[in-house]
């Protein structure tokens, strides 16, 4: 198989000062479905690391099952994307009600789409013009 190795924890940011940091100093893009942000980790720290996720699904978005599929599907996409990203950045993901029916209709290929597509528009504009 040609998929990208599991990313475990490591690849994740769970302490809130870590999420403050990106809210507060990120930029971010947004869609209908989502709202990502990133920030690029100071002095490149952590880049051996790779670039990191942290995921916020409300409950607004559905019930426990809903939001554990929302949340899975938005790993397994970052994680393939991941390596087209620079690796000293934070990444966070807001997803927006409407995205599991959004999932359900379209399919995760789309949710695929619509990541790519914002982090895109947050890479740093020396990468953009390249």
């Amino acid at each position: 198989m040609t998929e990208a190795p599991p990313r475990g924890r490591r690849g994740r940011i769970t302490r809130s000062g870590d999420f403050d940091a990106v809210y507060r100093r990120g930029r971010s893009a947004a869609d209908r479905h989502l709202v990502v942000y990133a920030f690029a980790r100071p002095d490149g720290a952590g880049a051996a690391a790779g670039a990191r996720l942290g995921l916020s699904v409300s409950r607004k978005v559905g019930g426990a099952v809903e939001r554990n599929r929302v949340k899975r599907v938005l790993r397994e996409r970052f994680a393939e994307l991941a390596p087209t990203l620079r690796a000293d950045t934070d990444y966070v993901v807001i997803a927006r009600p409407g995205i599991a029916d959004y999932l359900e209709r379209q399919g995760s290929g789309a949710v695929a789409e619509r990541l790519a597509e914002l982090t895109a528009r947050l890479a740093p504009p020396a990468e953009a013009a390249s």
